[in-house]
């Protein structure tokens, strides 16, 4: 059951890379899907693309693990919806169709200051180019092999020939069908994963006994000595170094405004008055998501003690749990929270080659050239670069976040950025954050979230009081 799933949920992606091959006739279709999304698929798309399967593997782990104190995780990531829906939308939207750039480093560059020379700005989109290229070449070879790993289970084949697999399905949808291809799948794949997130949470609150029972049993662990943490909201040894831990966590929200692959939605969306309704499926897909992987994680904790990898916990519950057929849906969330992630990290990456870094005239062809090429430096980098370099990607998302969000903050709410302000802002902030995640952790993070994010904000703030006028 498991294997007929998964092979039709290939069959689906594939045709919906068919589809949107016929909505996909110029690169404004290609980049942005002729800014024509409604708010279903663009709310639903922005939501998964920035979830991969952390949001279902990495926070039900770390709910086992933590008990209690994963309960921050939840207000910590859907404050960045929050961020991202209210305050960066409804500017990103109307500033981006004023404008007319198609992807967020375009944005970041074009216009901005009435002093900006073509060099300037040319400097500006050739090193956010960069950036995004450094960041997402590595990114989506980790969801290429987190991929290959799930197919190679399923299948029972070789992991190499698991990765290709799972990399011809997304490239090729991707090189079909472009921005409308990665959205519709990201939304159909969205609703997968919400999907895991309220059926297999149930289940295993009403095998543990419901709410009350759960929280019984979570006592009687920790009164036990088996674990004197579980129930402790912040497990720091002081009020102060509890406070650096959740100001951490919520460092990821900060992030999401950086994000390439989720704010050009807001670019793509057709019609402002969408944007309310967008962001109520949003948030709501959100609370989902995140509280019934929460729950699941400690619903774990009570029916497997003695697991050893926290992150499995989804997968061993939904064999213990479900009956097949809901087991292979629940599999198939888990590949869908992957490719959600590497469909729409492949096209911006190959949209910061071919639009960003040449900005010259292009075709469609072109576009769908870089894509390949691009899928197939991911594919050689998960084969064949030792696995253990992927404990690095984990820096990505908050390096794209504090290179390219308090930019844009400062230029939807503040206004125009001089040039120069622009690159400092951009470079201290990628620079800076991957610098500290090579230092020893501080709690939640805090220093690589935060510190870099403030720095390049002020810096960014500083220059748009620098502007000069026309």
């Amino acid at each position: 059951m498991l294997l007929a799933t998964l092979i039709v949920y290939l069959i689906v992606l594939l045709a919906i890379g068919l589809w949107a091959q016929q909505r996909t006739s110029d690169t404004s279709d290609f980049h942005l899907a002729g800014r024509k999304l409604g708010p279903w698929v663009a709310a639903l798309s922005a939501s998964t693309s920035s979830s991969s399967a952390w949001s279902l593997l990495g926070v039900s782990g770390a709910a086992y693990a933590w008990g209690l104190q994963a309960f921050w995780l939840a207000p910590a990531v859907i404050s960045g919806f929050v961020i991202n829906w209210y305050f960066i939308a409804p500017k990103m939207h109307a500033q981006s169709h004023q404008n007319g750039a198609l992807t967020l480093v375009e944005f970041l560059a074009k216009d901005q200051a009435p002093a900006d020379s073509q060099q300037q700005q040319r400097r500006l989109r050739q090193l956010g180019a960069l950036i995004i290229l450094f960041c997402f070449t590595f990114y989506v070879a980790a969801q290429f092999q987190a991929a290959g790993t799930a197919i190679s289970s399923a299948l029972d084949i070789s992991l190499s020939t698991a990765v290709w697999v799972g990399a011809v399905v997304v490239v090729w949808y991707v090189l079909m069908g472009g921005f409308w291809a990665a959205s519709v799948t990201d939304a159909v794949q969205g609703g997968l994963m919400a999907l895991v997130a309220v059926v297999l949470p149930i289940f295993a609150l009403v095998h543990v006994g419901g709410p009350a029972a759960l929280w019984q049993q979570l006592q009687a662990i920790d009164q036990a000595a088996v674990d004197q943490n579980l129930l402790q909201w912040v497990q720091q040894p002081n009020a102060l170094l509890g406070f650096i831990f959740v100001a951490g966590l919520f460092g990821i929200g900060l992030g999401y405004p950086g994000q390439p692959h989720v704010v050009n939605r807001f670019m793509a969306m057709e019609d402002a008055k969408d944007i309310r309704h967008a962001r109520r499926i949003a948030l709501l897909w959100a609370v989902m998501i995140y509280t019934g992987m929460i729950a699941l994680g400690w619903c774990g904790r009570v029916i497997l003690p003695e697991l050893v990898d926290r992150e499995s916990v989804l997968l061993e519950l939904s064999q213990q749990l479900l009956p097949a057929v809901l087991g292979g849906i629940i599999s198939g969330g888990v590949l869908a929270a992957i490719m959600s992630t590497a469909d729409s990290q492949l096209l911006v990456a190959g949209s910061a080659v071919s639009h960003d870094f040449q900005q010259r005239q292009h075709s469609v062809k072109q576009d769908r050239i870089v894509v390949l090429i691009l899928g197939l430096v991911a594919v050689f980098v998960a084969l064949y670069i030792p696995s253990s370099l992927f404990q690095r990607v984990l820096f990505a998302w908050q390096a794209l976040g504090n290179a390219f969000g308090p930019l844009l903050i400062v230029l939807l709410w503040r206004g125009p950025v001089a040039a120069n302000f622009r690159l400092a802002a951009m470079l201290v902030g990628f620079s800076l954050t991957v610098a500290i995640s090579f230092t020893p952790n501080t709690p939640g993070d805090a220093l690589e979230r935060l510190l870099p994010f403030v720095l390049s904000l002020a810096i960014a703030f500083f220059g748009a009081r620098n502007t000069k006028p026309a």
